[in-house]
């Protein structure tokens, strides 16, 4: 992973109007960047803004304010259509259903192809069939399949045509929202190991939304912790792990199972209680040791940094 700034995300915020008056702050001001190379998880519970998140990042809709820079361009700026088109080929999105997500009266061969015609990135039949037997071979299915219809295959496979769709442009960055949350346990790996085999062999950028942290901290190089449209905590994966700070990221890494039946005998599941936190001013968003982010308050910080003194 380099050092090198893809995307950096500046104050985004997505709000919707819920009623006559009322607002649903999906995405309420957030602030990262992803490096190039690098796998970014973003996490928390159902609701909380991930997946709006993702679908704002790549246009599917138009953020309320903020911005998204892509290599230094404003993503929500640009109006002309052959930029927009550029922008849509480097930015991709796995998809969270592998059943929804795919035209169901298409065959596999014209679902992935879609983008290759749209781009014109095939001179003609025979070469567009080519890549198409090539995506499908990189993703682990093979010729005989790109004449098949999307019900004829199961789950896991699905997804793999989605990834074979989304690699069909040749993007820089893609967006995995939850790309494993619809499949079998023994399944999720299997896909999640073909996430990382192409990021390695493709110089690949990810941005994983998931919900599941034991996966996340498996694929991924730093995460975000999301919380009601906000992040609250944000560091390299090992040390989230090792060294949670927000209680929000306790409750969170209390929940995750282990193999060990001694461990879940005993084992303490921490309530997150917003209230808990110091009313005395609000919050920001603040590096409470080197590339450790948390959202605290300047005594909530003090405490934090009394508790976890250095690396």
């Amino acid at each position: 992973m380099s050092k090198e700034k893809l995307l950096e995300i500046n104050n985004l915020k997505q709000h919707f109007k819920a009623g006559r008056k009322g607002v649903i702050k999906a995405v309420d001001g957030l602030n990262f960047d992803i490096y190039k190379g690098e796998t970014f998880g973003l996490v928390g519970e159902s609701g909380c803004g991930k997946s709006t998140t993702g679908r704002t990042i790549i246009r599917l809709y138009d953020a309320t304010d903020g911005e998204v820079l892509f290599n230094g361009e404003d993503v929500h700026s640009v109006k002309d259509k052959k930029e927009l088109k550029r922008f849509n080929r480097e930015m991709q999105m796995i998809f969270q259903d592998p059943y929804a997500s795919l035209n169901p009266r298409m065959k596999v061969e014209d679902i992935i192809a879609e983008g290759l015609d749209v781009h014109g990135l095939a001179s003609n039949d025979q070469e567009r069939k080519e890549i198409v037997v090539n995506l499908l071979e990189t993703v682990g299915l093979n010729e005989d399949h790109a004449n098949r219809y999307p019900h004829e295959f199961s789950g896991g496979q699905r997804q793999r045509l989605g990834i074979a769709r989304a690699l069909a442009v040749d993007p820089s960055f893609i967006i995995a929202d939850e790309p494993i949350s619809a499949l079998d346990v023994s399944i999720q790996a299997q896909v999640v190991n073909l996430l990382k085999k192409l990021q390695n062999e493709k110089g690949l950028t990810y941005l994983f939304i998931a919900h599941d942290l034991s996966m996340v901290k498996y694929i991924s190089d730093r995460i975000g912790v999301m919380y009601f449209g906000k992040m609250v905590e944000l560091a390299d994966a090992d040390d989230l792990y090792e060294n949670p700070m927000h209680p929000y990221t306790k409750s969170l890494l209390s929940a995750i199972p282990l193999p060990d039946p001694d461990y879940e005998r005993s084992r303490r599941r921490f309530n997150y209680d917003p209230s808990d936190h110091d009313q005395s001013e609000e919050p920001e968003f603040r590096e409470v040791r080197p590339d450790h982010w948390v959202l605290c308050t300047t005594k909530e910080m003090e405490k934090y940094q009394q508790d976890y003194p250095g690396k």
